[in-house]
């Protein structure tokens, strides 16, 4: 009898756990957070389980860029989408004109919405990328920027001072050209001065090329299109000197001899400066056999600029429980957990009031990494939103870029066969769309 009786409590016991399990609202959370940062990703939904014991947060890794969208298509026409997805501001016009996600004003007007004060509080760079056609479709989730990363002993060992990294171009080209080492003279680099990403327009990184060329646009003085989204503007004095400057450097440190990642060579120490993202700084803070520092872009002709932009999150119409999805969003989004996260990640705030609380400015005078990235954010520029087309007319300029780095095409003729593709299909959707 008292076998039964455990037996049956037993049998109890499970049923009752299976229960809680099964009362518990799941959330899929589809995301491309790298391989540095999803320990910090963990680590923030564990805390936010504890503290929403009812709602179970099911975060599934996707590749970045094709992938993701690709995936999130096939989920969109087989009605199998998550309730939430990161997103790139690049995809919103697919899955606007899938009628695949909800406007953020539908959440944030509603009873558990944000105040004008804490709307306000989000950076408007990032709002603006979150936006498709002045409408909010999804919600920044945290913030990067693009900054030079440089390693000081091999500035020393180049008679640099390592506390004066590059001002402007012409320094870039000085200092890339002195830090740069063939000393058998065999043709092939023991070191190169500064890494210029050269990728396949067709491939997955071209995004990442050109993510790293549009500051360099910018500094110029230059941007893609022209305001009212008519006509290329990327062609014009700006862009082709920022693409030459991209040839110039690459051809000087014969960089097509190169084979290893920016962040790889970085830390082997075969490469004195990168570009990179605060979002690798955990792989970076584990460097031990040199000293690296962290500097603004140099500043171009016209200005000194780097971009502000992130990822975002949107919430599908196909949830079930659209309303605990913005609940975790809005929950992320709060001051002191993007403080945490952003420690713990290396990724930035999306709110001004996280920089200033106390606990996160004791951090930043105590971690001059994610404070350099952090003081950059004042002068960091929303990318410019394009209404229809993005993804392709990304393509066409990575195309660009790409024939004059790898295909020696002379800069002004690559942008100007670009220019032309693009006006084409800004002709096209002109014709097609209606304001």
């Amino acid at each position: 009898m008292k076998k039964l009786t455990g037996l049956i409590l037993g049998i109890s016991l499970l049923l009752s756990c299976s229960n809680q399990n099964d009362n518990k609202t799941e959330i899929t959370f589809w995301h491309s957070f790298v391989s540095n940062t999803i320990p910090a990703l963990n680590e923030i939904i564990e805390l936010y389980e504890k503290e929403n014991p009812d709602v179970k947060i099911l975060a599934q890794y996707v590749p970045s860029g094709d992938p993701l969208i690709q995936k999130l298509v096939t989920a969109i026409q087989s009605g199998t989408t998550p309730d939430i997805a990161w997103v790139h501001a690049d995809f919103l016009d697919k899955l606007v004109a899938a009628d695949a996600i909800y406007k953020m004003n539908y959440f944030i007007k509603g009873p558990n919405g944000l105040s004008e004060l804490e709307y306000n509080d989000i950076f408007p760079q990032l709002l603006a990328n979150a936006k498709w056609r002045d409408t909010l479709y999804a919600m920044p989730l945290e913030a990067t920027n693009l900054a030079l990363l440089y390693n000081k002993n091999l500035f020393r060992k180049a008679g640099l001072d390592p506390e004066q990294p590059p001002q402007t171009w012409g320094d870039l080209i000085k200092y890339a050209e002195l830090l740069t080492l063939d000393e058998n003279k065999d043709g092939i680099n023991e070191q190169y001065g500064f890494y210029i990403p050269a990728f396949p327009a067709s491939g997955p990184l071209s995004i990442w090329m050109l993510l790293q060329w549009e500051p360099f646009l910018w500094q110029a003085g230059g941007k893609f299109l022209n305001d009212d989204q008519t006509q290329a503007s990327f062609n014009n004095e700006a862009g082709i000197k920022a693409l030459t400057l991209w040839k110039e450097l690459y051809d000087k440190q014969n960089l097509t001899s190169f084979s290893l990642t920016h962040n790889m060579g970085f830390v082997s120490g075969k490469v004195a400066m990168i570009m990179d993202g605060s979002w690798d700084l955990p792989q970076f803070r584990e460097i031990k056999n040199f000293e690296w520092g962290i500097a603004p872009l140099p500043a171009g002709p016209v200005k000194q600029a780097t971009y502000l932009a992130g990822e975002h999150l949107t919430i599908f119409k196909n949830s079930d429980h659209p309303g605990k999805a913005w609940e975790f969003i809005k929950w992320f989004i709060r001051p002191d957990i993007q403080a945490k996260f952003s420690i713990m990640s290396g990724y930035l705030p999306v709110r001004n009031t996280t920089i200033e609380l106390p606990e996160y400015k004791n951090h930043l005078k105590n971690d001059k990494y994610l404070a350099a990235f952090v003081e950059q954010m004042k002068i960091g520029m929303p990318r410019q939103n394009i209404d229809f087309n993005k993804i392709e007319i990304n393509q066409i300029i990575a195309e660009a870029v790409e024939k004059t780095l790898l295909g020696n095409v002379d800069a002004e003729k690559s942008l100007n066969d670009a220019a032309e593709k693009v006006n084409r299909i800004l002709h096209e959707s002109k014709l097609t769309h209606k304001k």
